[in-house]
């Protein structure tokens, strides 16, 4: 689990995009409401470690994310960049509404059925498009489960729990 002041990873940088130094960056989230009105990013390179940058603009693009950075204005100056995931500070996310909770925040998350069976731990999520689906693996055994409220019966980020209550028949226990 993430929580507290450390940078949040958001997506990654796909591409450059034309030739003015703008950058195509995939959002892990899909959520473009997230990096909207963002004023810097942070990178992190395979080798370099995590470096701060200014944000000059940001645009939706299909379903993607152009981003320029403040003084990079052709692609020589961003083509090393490309590869490198995408943070940000999590103060500059945006609040989220009771019942809503940032990816970095579910994952981690110990995973028990309301008659309190331990699945295991919330290892991936998987964005479908109308409902996420969680990844919850112990040992060899994975679970896959609905991000619905019918299945999602608790979340409690102060003990890393989460509490579900399976459909008929969505796994075997």
């Amino acid at each position: 689990m993430q929580r507290g002041s450390e940078p949040v990873l958001l997506g990654k940088v796909i591409a450059t995009h034309g030739l003015r130094g703008q950058l195509r960056v995939v959002l892990f989230s899909g959520d473009f409401s997230s990096v909207a009105g963002l004023d810097s990013v942070i990178l992190k390179g395979t080798t370099s470690g995590m470096e701060a940058f200014a944000v000059a603009a940001i645009a939706r693009h299909g379903k993607k994310v152009l981003i320029t950075l403040k003084d990079f204005d052709s692609i020589n100056q961003v083509l090393s960049l490309v590869g490198r995931e995408l943070y940000v500070r999590r103060e500059q996310l945006p609040v989220l509404s009771e019942g809503e909770y940032y990816w970095c925040d579910l994952l981690g998350l110990k995973v028990v059925t309301d008659q309190g069976e331990n699945l295991g731990i919330l290892a991936d999520i998987i964005a479908t498009g109308s409902n996420d689906v969680y990844v919850v693996k112990s040992g060899e055994k994975e679970y896959l489960i609905p991000a619905l409220e019918d299945v999602v019966r608790e979340v409690n980020l102060d003990d890393g729990v989460m509490k579900v209550s399976p459909l008929e028949g969505l796994f075997d226990l």
